[in-house]
């Protein structure tokens, strides 16, 4: 059985004006091409209407084989609450666009033997603890570090244009 590590685990919230859609697909283009995650999917998406508001919650799942022993796995989740319809002037137009409160959430962990290829015997399970613990500690330690570094960038720029976005 795989043995998951998680290595990375922080939010972000935001409360203010944004375009739900410009920010949806901003962070949908940012991951799969700034992580490159080959796998990628939606997991869940549900929208729960509270009178003229909106509540939505996103979650999503990917993950990229980083060797045949280690991957990395990220989950992302928004939690929008009390999202409602607005009119913002930009450029001296008004535009439709969201205001509410807006909360991100990222996981990153470490996947170690997702085959399984250490799980057939006892004797290959310690092998698996000896190699992990003495041969290759320190790749254990850069991938980890990867995964922390690719998190917490993918938060840095929600965070940024969300601000951005705020601000226009």
């Amino acid at each position: 059985m795989a043995e998951e590590e998680t290595v990375f685990s922080s939010r972000v919230r935001y409360n203010g004006i944004f375009s739900f859609k410009d920010f949806y697909e901003f962070c949908y283009t940012w991951l799969r091409n700034d992580t490159n995650l080959t796998t990628f999917s939606e997991d869940k998406y549900s929208e729960k209407l509270a009178g003229e508001a909106k509540n939505i919650d996103v979650e999503w799942t990917g993950h990229r084989d980083i060797t045949d022993y280690f991957r990395i796995r990220m989950k992302v989740k928004f939690v929008i609450k009390g999202m409602t319809q607005v009119k913002v002037k930009k450029g001296g137009a008004e535009v439709d666009s969201n205001k509410g409160d807006i909360e991100v959430q990222v996981k990153g962990m470490l996947v170690k033997d997702y085959n399984s290829k250490f799980e057939m015997s006892a004797f290959k399970k310690f092998l698996r603890a000896f190699y992990e613990k003495y041969i290759i500690l320190s790749v254990v330690k850069e991938f980890k570090g990867r995964i922390v570094q690719e998190c917490d960038e993918f938060l840095t720029q929600a965070k940024a244009f969300l601000d951005l976005e705020g601000k226009r």
